[in-house]
């Protein structure tokens, strides 16, 4: 697994061994870091599930003024200590070994704005989806313009419209999706 652009570009980030998570492919995240461009340079950017790092170091390296990890799982965490030291990213980026919503909880409560938050829980978990969407739907945590984009199995929907957010685009590729969802426009 490695950076695909940017100023760690070619960088190689570490995994941890066997089936304890799920990296998004190096394919995936580049067509997701295609589709969002020029857009991730200053933003914040909140990676949810964040596993390895993979998609917040991406998003650093690609000039994010900042990113925030959310990851329960202390090998995890651990991990992405490891990968951002290992690049020499220190200040702009905090990880939250905390639940998703109670990271999420936390980022409310210090009055967060996020441009971007990706998810990208266990597959098999399907509940969280919805769980973190109609938090997200409901809270500030996204900022005006903002997106949220989820990565999930191509074979499975994600609602139209949660709370505040609406799904806006659907990109498929292999056996994942991304769907990405913004805040629906006052009428």
């Amino acid at each position: 697994m490695r950076v695909i652009a940017g100023q760690y570009r070619s960088r190689t980030l570490r995994s941890l061994k066997g089936q304890a998570l799920r990296p998004t492919s190096d394919r995936l995240r580049e067509t997701l870091f295609n589709i969002l461009g020029p857009t991730v340079e200053g933003s914040l950017f909140v990676d949810l599930y964040a596993g390895t790092g993979a998609v917040g170091i991406e998003a650093l390296s690609r000039a994010a003024r900042a990113a925030i990890f959310i990851e329960q799982h202390a090998p995890a965490t651990a991990l992405i200590r490891r990968n951002l030291e290992s690049l020499g990213i220190f200040g702009k980026a905090e990880i939250l070994g905390l639940d998703v919503l109670r990271g999420l909880e936390r980022l409310e409560a210090r009055h967060v704005h996020s441009q971007f938050i990706f998810l990208d829980p266990p597959y098999a978990a399907t509940e969280e989806y919805e769980r973190v969407l109609e938090f997200l739907g409901d809270s500030s945590i996204v900022a005006p313009g903002g997106r949220v984009i989820a990565e999930h199995l191509r074979k499975r929907a994600l609602p139209e419209r949660v709370g505040e957010l609406e799904l806006a685009r659907v990109v498929e590729q292999g056996d994942a999706a991304l769907s990405f969802y913004r805040l629906a426009l006052a009428a």
